[in-house]
């Protein structure tokens, strides 16, 4: 399993783009990849899921990746994550 955690710096938190982005970048990977914020974890592979976090500017997400690919799952998500001006 690796981890790595992000702090949201956009002032619109993650909204349904970035969101949609960040769902988007994970899906081909078979690894279980799970967006860890406000005490709750979801499945980053569900876009509802990761929209009922509600999560805003200054939140620290954690994401987990488990799977033959897990790696390759994390870099993607740092990609998204900076790509959408998302965090750090």
């Amino acid at each position: 399993m690796v981890e790595k955690t992000f702090t949201i710096t956009s002032e619109a938190g993650l909204h349904a783009r970035p969101a949609t982005a960040l769902v988007n970048a994970v899906n081909s990977f078979t690894s279980e990849v799970n967006l860890e914020a406000n005490g709750r974890t979801v499945n980053l592979k569900s876009i509802m899921g990761v929209m009922s976090l509600g999560i805003s500017k200054g939140a620290v997400i954690k994401i987990t990746a488990n799977g033959s690919d897990e790696a390759a799952a994390l870099e993607a998500v740092e990609r998204a994550i900076t790509t959408e001006g998302l965090g750090e």
